[in-house]
């Protein structure tokens, strides 16, 4: 599946001088900051900070809580240069680390980029600059000043709908920042759906970060004479939207790569207007940094229809085997796959093959006979479920409700990648947010081993014919025993699931050998715990980082703690109660006044039902 694409492409040249400016630059960056959403450009989660150890992290207590004013945040903030940089709502706003004391505020037209903003050094001639979407325009603004930034675009923004094809209509936003490279801010973002022009939106972008004039872009639905459009039958890609990358960027600064994780095409539950295996959806896509020209990719759903998209920003590992180290990217998905590729070739480090899957029987539908599966490691959730044994027994209250809905829903299963029927209710694990979904994977390097958070809950739906409500181009739209698109195989009220437990884990992955390290239950139930039942683990939504001394933060859970663990045994070290659940990433950093630091977002909200909060918390040692 090594491919060479055939892209549009616009360019400019980027001098010797420029680049060799920007890279010492950025080899010059603190590592004791927390300079990009992932830390680093390889998406590793790793920071070399030892001053908070497995010893010490029990005496962990609050430094400061800062209110953003803005509910269900999810930013990750940046630490670089001295400053704290965080989004929530219309603000982008600079912080003092070791106070919160605000230092400036700048409010954007538009919703910014809920997940943070990416941070651009600058070069000789322009000072460091901060990129985010601000509804549908990329806004640059001064990283010193909080104004938007002289010379970009027209008074610090593009227009990213302009850009594409005139002035056209259609919802598009950046919900994640963007990613930088040298001087190219690359851009990928959600698109609407049900617009005529939607599908014009899903393209990765490469901007020049002092201008923002458009660089080049990656058609991520191939277009007629493209390779790939032939996936698409009877020129369904036409005005086709999804298939963008809605999550992170991971990029090889060493080899000038950009890794794309693709989301799933429009519907994302029925196909049948666009029969075939729909490239570029659901792929890890490898592109020339400098130019956007395709490297390699991997189609990791065919045909979706159950919105597998690939949420995650692939981490950039290296795999020791027989005798030689071998760079590789570790792509975690929504079906708890983990799968690891040769980061230059694309090849499969650990294997891959082609499993058959049950098949739809919607009229108009035809999914893809197949899907891969990683030869290694085993899945790090649950993907299947028995009724004679699996209904979770803990409480006979429960049980008794699961089996009801169960039998009066008639609902059935026949394993990974069951897709839902017009007879029946169909479940499947794991559900449309995972697995794992936009959490992904920390890497302590100096132990070999990735880490995620994952969930065992189930996914239920039936097809029912599409009315004029529905919108869209689909003949069928999915149906839950509740009503809506949307349904968890759980009791909403209790947000229970009606498996057996555990429903939340802290998963390690040993890279060198593809296996599982160690697995323990994340989270607890509140309900349950109060009857005795203390490792059921519970629903998370939100990811983990390492530092060099051994630990592992990590929020997510709908218990709405806050905890450390031993990232080499996965004992948990310590736990703390947060105002709202924090579905996002933590991060670490060194303050001035040389504490470490370790902050997250408690904004709540989200998929899961948590209630919304507008927080953002410091903890550091007394």
């Amino acid at each position: 599946m090594i491919a060479e694409g055939k892209v549009v492409v616009k360019r400019i040249v980027i001098t010797a001088a420029v680049c060799a400016a920007v890279v010492a630059v950025l080899t010059a960056a603190d590592v004791n900051d927390w300079p990009s959403h992932d830390h680093d450009a390889g998406g590793r989660r790793f920071s070399p900070l030892t001053q908070i150890t497995p010893a010490n992290v029990a005496k962990l207590q609050a430094a400061w809580t800062f209110d953003t004013g803005a509910s269900g945040i999810q930013v990750t903030p940046l630490v670089v240069g001295g400053l704290m940089y965080v989004t929530a709502g219309r603000d982008i706003m600079a912080l003092e680390p070791e106070t919160a004391r605000v230092i400036w505020r700048y409010t954007a037209p538009a919703a910014v980029s809920r997940r943070g903003v990416a941070y651009w050094p600058g070069d000789r001639e322009t000072a460091p600059r901060l990129f985010s979407g601000a509804g549908d325009r990329l806004l640059a603004v001064d990283a010193e000043r909080g104004k938007p930034a002289d010379g970009f675009g027209d008074g610090g923004s593009v227009d990213l709908k302009a850009s594409v094809r005139g002035d056209v209509d259609g919802g598009f936003s950046l919900t994640s920042p963007p990613a930088i490279y040298q001087n190219i801010v690359i851009t990928g973002g959600n698109n609407g759906e049900g617009s005529p022009s939607a599908g014009l939106y899903g393209d990765i972008r490469g901007w020049d970060a002092r201008t923002g004039k458009l660089l080049w872009s990656f058609h991520t639905v191939p277009r007629a004479g493209e390779p790939g459009v032939e996936t698409w039958n009877a020129d369904s890609w036409r005005n086709r939207s999804g298939t963008n990358v809605w999550s992170f960027f991971t990029i090889d600064t060493g080899r000038g790569i950009v890794y794309a994780p693709l989301g799933s095409p429009t519907s994302d539950f029925y196909g049948g207007d666009r029969k075939g295996a729909n490239l570029y959806g659901n792929s890890i896509v490898a592109l020339d940094a400098t130019t956007g020209t395709l490297k390699w990719y991997r189609q990791l759903v065919h045909h979706d229809v159950w919105d597998y998209d690939l949420p995650a920003a692939p981490t950039l590992v290296d795999v020791k085997r027989n005798g030689r180290t071998v760079p590789a990217v570790a792509v975690m998905t929504k079906m708890a796959l983990l799968f690891i590729f040769d980061r230059v070739t694309g090849e499969p480090l650990f294997g891959l093959e082609e499993r058959a899957v049950p098949q739809s029987t919607v009229p108009g539908e035809a999914t893809w006979p197949t899907q891969p599966f990683p030869i290694k490691p085993e899945p790090l959730a649950r993907n299947t479920f028995d009724p004679d044994k699996d209904f979770y027994t803990l409480t006979p209250e429960h049980a008794a409700y699961c089996k009801d809905l169960w039998r009066t829903n008639a609902m059935f299963t026949k394993g990974p990648y069951t897709p839902p029927a017009v007879d029946g209710t169909m479940v499947t694990f794991p559900s449309t947010l995972g697995g794992a979904t936009w959490n992904g994977l920390s890497y302590d390097p100096t132990l070999g081993l990735v880490f995620t958070s994952v969930m065992n809950l189930g996914q239920v739906a039936k097809m029912v014919p599409a009315t004029a409500r529905d919108g869209g181009a689909s003949m069928w739209v999915r149906r839950t025993p509740w009503g809506g698109t949307i349904g968890r195989f759980w009791n909403p009220e209790t947000r229970i699931p009606c498996s057996a437990p555990p429903f939340g884990e802290l998963v390690a992955v040993d890279v060198n050998r593809a296996e599982i390290a160690w697995k323990v239950p994340l989270g607890f139930v509140e309900s349950l715990k109060a009857k005795g039942f203390a490792n059921t683990g519970t629903l998370n939504v939100g990811g983990s980082i390492a530092t060099a001394s051994g630990l592992l933060f990590i929020g997510a859970t709908i218990d709405c703690r806050f905890r450390a663990f031993d990232s080499r045994s996965g004992r948990q070290l310590w736990e703390t109660e947060l105002p709202a659940c924090a579905h996002t990433l933590p991060i670490t950093f060194l303050g001035k006044d040389q504490r470490q630091y370790v902050v997250v977002a408690a904004g709540g909200g989200g998929y899961l039902g948590a209630a919304p909060g507008s927080k953002i918390l410091a903890f550091t040692l007394p």
